[in-house]
């Protein structure tokens, strides 16, 4: 993929993501369809590697606990505090960060 291409797929990306109820989530959760992206990290970068199939890049990420499944106590955390999360969409994964203000 060129650069131009990359920038276009980040923009896109950027477009398309949302902050989203936690509890709109949790159906997703249950199917193990939703990652949780490391708050140091760039959720629009990620998103994009994986909608390019960059196995290399999403590989070192895992082995780096920067992006993982969300666990079974993340999610009673975020049921338990209404969490609002920033989301994004890459099928079949929903890419989710939580956000310090």
């Amino acid at each position: 993929m060129s650069t131009e291409q990359d920038k276009l797929l980040y923009a896109k990306i950027n477009l398309e993501t949302a902050q989203i109820p936690w509890k709109e989530l949790e159906r997703f959760f249950a199917g193990g369809m939703v990652i949780s992206v490391d708050e140091n990290v760039d959720m629009i970068q990620v998103a994009q590697w994986m909608a390019s199939d960059d196995v290399a890049a999403i590989s070192c990420m895992l082995e780096k606990k920067e992006i993982q499944k969300v666990t079974d106590d993340q999610a009673r955390i975020w049921s338990d505090s209404d969490a609002m999360l920033w989301a994004v969409v890459v099928k079949p994964w929903i890419l989710v960060q939580q956000r310090r203000s």
